[in-house]
């Protein structure tokens, strides 16, 4: 049973996290497969939008507690591989922001430590109403500090140290209204309203969400007056396209665009 597995649906790819008996864990393999297949997707012209999910019971439980004990027993207590371990995690999690095509958390059951992590490094979040969310590692003496950077940029900093230092669980309304998904949905239409989402993502110009994407993260991080003066160029440089001439042009003559492959 592959740890990971892909199905692609029309311009989209649903990656499921397949580890149940783990909770789907950020195991040394799991990040080691997930590493890879967002590597592939990068430079995939096919795929427009990808869904993360989880099998079994929950979406994603963090990192594999039983594999970081078996690593403290290295000479130096286990400090150079869970240096190591905190490294590969954080470049996986930034590869996501760094793929041309929007990622979408499908979340259920739990998403806890890193597995939170996950839900707020993805682009868009939509979660069964069942789902709880925590960053929960203090209540084992252990503090959610590489969780907390995605954290603690999705949602309030007070509600983020909040749920750091009490280890409380917040659910899936909860963290709608905080900012850390997009969309609460019943079970009976998760998978409808998740493929949804992604087709009406994937149906847009490919690389005009392309440059929106990576445009989206930079200017977060800039001034106002230099965030300004960057999207300026990428619309300029987003209005050079030539099916996005087509694109104004449609909208014009009250047609609907029609999409070349990119």
């Amino acid at each position: 049973m592959a740890i990971l597995e892909r199905n692609d649906k029309n311009s989209v790819a649903y990656i499921l996290l397949n580890s149940p008996d783990t909770l789907n864990s950020l195991s040394d393999e799991m990040l080691a497969a997930l590493t890879k297949e967002f590597e592939n997707l990068k430079n995939d012209p096919k795929i427009r939008a990808v869904v993360l999910e989880g099998a079994g019971k929950a979406f994603c439980a963090g990192h594999n507690l039983k594999e970081m004990t078996k690593g403290r027993k290295a000479e130096d207590g286990g400090k150079a591989y869970f240096l190591d371990l905190f490294k590969r995690c954080a470049r996986m999690m930034m590869l996501i922001q760094k793929l041309p095509q929007p990622v979408i958390a499908k979340v259920h059951g739990i998403a806890t430590a890193a597995g939170c992590q996950l839900v707020a490094t993805c682009d868009l979040a939509i979660a069964e109403k069942s789902t709880k969310f925590g960053v929960n590692g203090v209540n084992i003496g252990l503090f959610c500090s590489t969780p907390m950077v995605a954290l603690s940029r999705n949602i309030t900093r007070k509600k983020a140290f909040e749920m750091l230092t009490t280890g409380d669980f917040i659910s899936a309304e909860q963290a709608k209204t905080l900012g850390l998904i997009n969309r609460v949905v019943e079970i009976e239409n998760f998978d409808l309203e998740t493929e949804k989402l992604a087709e009406q993502i994937a149906s847009k110009l490919g690389v005009a969400v392309k440059i929106g994407k990576e445009a989206f993260y930079k200017q977060l991080e800039m001034p106002i007056s230099e965030a300004y003066e960057y999207t300026g160029r990428v619309m300029a440089e987003n209005m050079m396209f030539r099916q996005t001439e087509k694109g104004i042009d449609a909208f014009l003559n009250k047609r609907e665009p029609t999409w070349e492959q990119d």
